[in-house]
Parts: C-alpha cells; sequence; structure tokens
C-alpha cells in the first residue's frame, strides 16, 4: 500500500494568488514556510525553515484568495505532486508542490503577533474552510514561526 498524505502548519510567505483554469475552475496558490527548532549537542538552539509551494482547488480556493494574506498562520492537509514542463530554453523544468485538499485557518491575530496567542481561545478564532469536521486542535508555539523573520 503507498500513501501520499501531508500535514503542514506555518506562515503564507506571499499573498495568495487566484486564477482560473481554462474550465473555469478557481486555482490559488501561495506559499508557505514551516520552521522546526531544537538543541544541537552542545546545547544550541537551531532552527531550520523549509518553503513550500501550496495549490488549492475549486471554493476552497477561492476563500483562500479572500481570506488569507502574507504572514496568516494555517494548516493544510493535503498530497505532495511534481509537475514537469519545458521551458523557454528547451530544458525540462520541474516544480513539487502541495495540492491541499483540506485547508484550516489560524487565529485571525497570527498575522499580527506571529503566532498563536494562547491566552485567546482557539475555536473562538479559528475558520476551518474544509467541510471535514474532527480534524485535531494543535498547539503553536508563538515563538516558533514569526511573519517578521520570514526573508520574503
Amino acid at each position: 500500500m503507498n500513501l501520499n498524505k501531508v500535514f503542514i502548519v506555518g506562515n503564507l510567505t506571499r499573498d495568495p494568488e487566484l486564477r482560473n483554469l481554462p474550465s473555469g475552475t478557481p486555482v490559488t496558490s501561495f506559499g508557505m514556510a514551516t520552521n522546526r527548532i531544537w538543541k544541537n549537542q552542545q546545547g544550541e538552539r537551531q532552527e531550520d525553515v523549509q518553503f513550500h509551494n501550496v495549490v488549492v482547488f475549486g471554493r476552497q480556493a477561492e476563500t483562500v484568495s479572500q481570506y488569507l494574506t502574507k504572514g496568516s498562520l494555517v494548516l493544510v492537509e493535503g498530497r505532495i505532486q511534481t509537475r514537469s514542463w519545458e521551458g523557454k530554453d528547451g530544458t525540462k523544468q520541474y516544480r513539487t508542490e502541495i495540492v491541499a485538499e483540506r485547508i484550516q485557518f489560524g487565529p485571525k491575530n497570527a498575522a499580527k503577533s506571529g503566532g498563536f496567542n494562547k491566552s485567546e481561545a482557539p475555536e473562538t478564532h479559528r475558520e476551518d474552510v474544509s467541510t471535514h469536521e474532527g480534524l485535531p486542535e494543535i498547539d503553536i508555539n508563538e515563538e516558533e514561526i514569526k511573519a517578521e523573520d520570514l526573508p520574503f
């Protein structure tokens, strides 16, 4: 059995871009940053940031484009896909991206504060654009991801 499933929680690195396919289906693309913080053997704090390309189709694409902006905290559930095409110079080009199946918005103030404010109840500040219920609550450490630290 094979499985292609990804869950990421991070901040948008740019505003979402809404387009329409020739069939008329809305598609939105955006970038996300996720980070990992750990201590090395000497006890020094280490950090690694990864950048991801995300695409979302249909009604969710319209909702994402309408409500999310650079710095917004979001949970994306989807699959990894690599596309290829022939570039203008004749070389083969590749792009790996996450095709979102479900997207859950973080707190509305996450873009301003750079993370989850633990003094606020997440139920009152979360918007869920998925049609599925039951995603687990995710406790976000506000020190881990800060929009002002993004290099964009």
